[in-house]
């Protein structure tokens, strides 16, 4: 059976990653979370005191920059410069900080090549925001799964809280909205569904419901592929 590129776009809290992971697993796929290479970017940055208007700084800093990711049953393992730095990606003060450094094309162009070299052969599901409309704009199956800013926010406040955080929603939803006109506005590689892709509504569906519907259309895709 072919072994095809899966790529799933949407905004921050959709449900997109944690469905690319359960798909990815259910296919024997690898999945890859090139958000997360971008949080690494800027945790990088961060750590190094590099401020994201130093272009000199940020060029000498993809040069030298060693981002992998080890694949497991039980989740991707992230290493900088061979540090795990899985969980400390995860920290709120990434999230926007990441989203500020992947609007540098210096960063952009570096994290795409790493991305396209992961997956030009096939068998991935990759997810992002970009993905379908310019890391693998040939992939064969694209998915944009969106959801209401309400929704979204209290799944982020649910995932805080699981974490032993405090969360106030009127702030995760503001920094949401936000964040969205952001990603949706800059210039270069704007939050947008490809023209083919098959957009997904995650506001009244729980993951189990999303991994099912996206993998319904993959294994029709692939049946008819192998048709």
């Amino acid at each position: 059976m072919k072994r095809i590129i899966i790529a799933i776009d949407g905004p921050a809290a959709s449900g997109k990653s944690t469905t690319a992971q359960l798909l990815a697993k259910k296919l024997g796929y690898v999945y890859l979370d090139t958000g997360a290479m971008y949080r690494v970017c800027a945790l990088a940055a961060l750590q190094q005191g590099i401020r994201l208007d130093d272009t000199a700084g940020i060029d000498r800093m993809l040069q030298k920059i060693d981002i992998r990711i080890e694949y497991s049953p039980e989740g991707n393992k992230v290493l900088l410069d061979s540090i795990d730095v899985t969980k400390r990606i995860r920290e709120e003060d990434m999230s926007r900080l990441a989203s500020d450094i992947s609007t540098l094309k210096a960063v952009r162009d570096k994290m795409v090549a790493l991305q396209r070299r992961m997956g030009e052969n096939g068998g991935v599901v990759m997810d992002g925001r970009d993905i379908g409309t310019v890391v693998f704009p040939d992939a064969d199956l694209k998915f944009f799964m969106i959801a209401s800013a309400k929704a979204r926010a209290h799944r982020r406040c649910d995932e805080l809280k699981a974490k032993g955080k405090n969360a106030d929603y009127e702030i995760v939803l503001n920094e949401m909205i936000e964040r969205d006109k952001q990603d949706s506005t800059r210039a270069l590689a704007p939050l947008k569904p490809a023209d083919d892709a098959i957009e997904i509504d995650t506001t009244s569906l729980s993951i189990a419901q999303q991994v099912e519907k996206l993998y319904s259309i993959i294994s029709a895709k692939l049946t008819s592929l192998d048709a």
